[in-house]
């Protein structure tokens, strides 16, 4: 009886850890994808404020990313995950839908815009919606530190 006993709180014990373990594994990965949207954004923001040459490459690229990471991201807010060294808002698992919406925006809006933008004057006609989107979840779900 006693075996069982122990190998009960064994498995509690475990699975506490893999749950606990996961969530830091979420709260990390998240960080690190919504700091590469931070920093894939700020050249093409220099660009759109025409203070760095327009570099279709870059864009490309920062649109990718935000793509990548929106079909992710949604999957790195468990539960589990609501504290720690965070900004999300506890709004996230109240709202978890809204949230999860913003994404999937966030990701069509970045595809489309890599179709549409060849130059200076369609970045300026597309990018800021993208942005748009990313300030409305900023507006939403982040707790500013």
């Amino acid at each position: 009886m006693k075996i069982l006993h122990s190998l009960a709180v064994i498995g509690v014990v475990a699975t506490t850890g893999v749950g606990v373990a996961y969530a830091a594994g979420a709260l990390q990965e998240r960080q690190t994808i919504l700091k590469g949207f931070g920093d894939e954004t700020r050249p093409v923001v220099h660009m759109l404020k025409g203070q760095e040459p327009f570099d279709l490459a870059k864009v490309k690229a920062a649109l990718a990313t935000y793509a990548a990471g929106a079909e992710k991201l949604p999957g790195l807010f468990p539960d589990n995950s609501k504290t720690g060294k965070t900004e999300a808002s506890p709004k996230i698992w109240d709202e978890k839908a809204k949230f999860e919406g913003l994404f999937a925006k966030l990701k069509s809006e970045s595809e489309a815009a890599s179709a549409a933008i060849t130059d200076q004057a369609s970045l300026k006609a597309n990018f800021p919606k993208v942005l748009g989107t990313c300030k409305a979840c900023h507006d939403d779900f982040r707790i500013e530190k």
